[in-house]
């Protein structure tokens, strides 16, 4: 009897997984699309990350030009204009990561204390809806709010504020830039909240009610503990973009006025890579935004880890 027992199982396990892999068939299948959109336009793409060191000429191709080693990462080490950069890009990173980070977690707050379902639903679909408009349409709406004669300077010249181009000004721009970018965004990075509040057991709820707590007791000792898991997993990705301060926007909406406060890595390797065309350059620049990338969220998943918040972090 002892021997026949391997003997079962190892005929059962391969059945079993037989019909675990036909029972999430369908769901395997709608996997494949994804897949293929990451090979061919995230893996594939990574070979050419090897003209950072080299001298790439494009009569000779990536495999034909010359090692140069880490030329062009010390050749941006030295540019000041590269430090600029640096320094513009952290700056608009950090004021949306702390002013647009909180508000779809307090936007999902809100809204959950609404008992109108009809409501409810009518706010989170206006609030999707900047999502979906790209930053070239909403570029154009910004600089006709924005304008001199524009509607927010309409409303200041009311209190006897004389008129001011926000997008043409220094002191205002990084302002306009993360007030419009909360605007795009805090409506659709709501619906993760939205799940994991709708996913609360809802007899905790039933419980504080009995003890009498109130709205906002309920809110901030059962859902934002409850919440706590999701926001430090969303604060970790968020960390490997923190160097992505938002190329879309930023070139939509930037003029020569502004560059020196607006000019961040993506808009200076674009114009490096494509309108000076040092290609090699411009690879290594973003080559180093990926490692430090890298860095950042491995630093803040360790961080998480060290003091005490071993499952909410990703590894």
């Amino acid at each position: 009897m002892d021997g026949s027992i391997p003997h079962i199982r190892g005929k059962t396990e391969p059945a079993q997984r037989y019909r675990k892999r036909n029972e999430y068939r369908t769901l395997l299948l709608m996997l494949i699309p994804g897949l293929i959109y990451f090979i061919l336009f995230h893996y594939l793409p990574m070979y050419g990350v090897v003209i950072a060191f080299k001298d790439f000429k494009i009569t000779e191709g990536i495999w034909g030009s010359d090692w140069v080693g880490f030329k062009y990462f010390l050749k941006a080490f030295d540019d000041p204009q590269f430090y600029v950069v640096i320094r513009n890009t952290l700056l608009i990173s950090f004021y949306k990561l702390l002013f647009g980070f909180p508000a779809p977690i307090l936007f999902a707050l809100l809204l959950n204390e609404v008992t109108r379902v009809r409501f409810k639903k009518i706010v989170q679909t206006i609030s999707y809806l900047p999502y979906f408009f790209s930053w070239v349409v909403l570029g154009g709406i910004v600089i006709s709010i924005f304008a001199i004669d524009g509607p927010v300077n309409g409303l200041l010249g009311l209190f006897g504020v004389d008129p001011v181009l926000m997008l043409g000004d220094d002191r205002y721009f990084r302002s306009v830039l993360v007030v419009t970018d909360v605007f795009q965004s805090f409506g659709w990075n709501s619906i993760i909240f939205f799940a994991a509040i709708a996913s609360i057991d809802h007899q905790l709820y039933e419980a504080s009610i009995i003890d009498g707590a109130s709205r906002f007791k309920r809110a901030v000792h059962i859902t934002i503990p409850m919440l706590s898991p999701v926001i430090v997993i969303m604060l970790i990705l968020k960390m490997s973009h923190i160097l992505d301060a938002g190329f879309d926007q930023i070139f939509n909406l930037y003029n020569p006025n502004v560059f020196h406060v607006s000019d961040i890595i993506d808009t200076y390797v674009y114009r490096k890579g494509l309108t000076e065309m040092q290609y090699s350059y411009s690879t290594a620049i973003g080559l180093f935004k990926s490692a430090v990338a890298v860095v950042l969220v491995v630093s803040t998943n360790y961080i998480v880890k060290w003091v005490g918040g071993k499952d909410h972090t990703l590894w």
